[in-house]
C-alpha cells in the first residue's frame, strides 16, 4: 500500500518516487499545502473507491495514510 501511496504522490507533485518513502511527512517534507493536500485526498477516494472523512486531514506521513486506507478498504 505505501507503493501505492508513494506512486500517487509522485504523480501529484511531479517528483521522483524515490525521493519518498514511508516517513516522508507530505507537508513538511513534500511542501503540500492545504488545496494539495485535499487534491491528494480527492485522488485517493478515486483511486481506492473509498470515502474520505475529516479525520484524514490529520494524516501527517505516507504511513499514516497507507494505514488509513487499509483500514478502510
Amino acid at each position: 500500500m505505501v507503493e501505492k501511496i508513494i506512486d500517487l504522490l509522485a504523480k501529484q507533485f511531479r517528483i521522483d518516487p524515490s525521493t519518498i518513502d514511508a516517513d516522508t511527512n507530505i507537508v513538511e517534507d513534500l511542501g503540500a499545502d492545504s488545496l494539495e493536500v485535499v487534491d491528494m485526498l480527492m485522488a485517493i477516494e478515486e483511486n481506492f473507491g473509498i470515502t474520505v472523512s475529516d479525520e484524514a486531514l490529520t494524516l501527517k506521513t505516507v504511513k499514516d495514510v497507507a494505514d488509513f486506507i487499509e483500514k478502510k478498504l
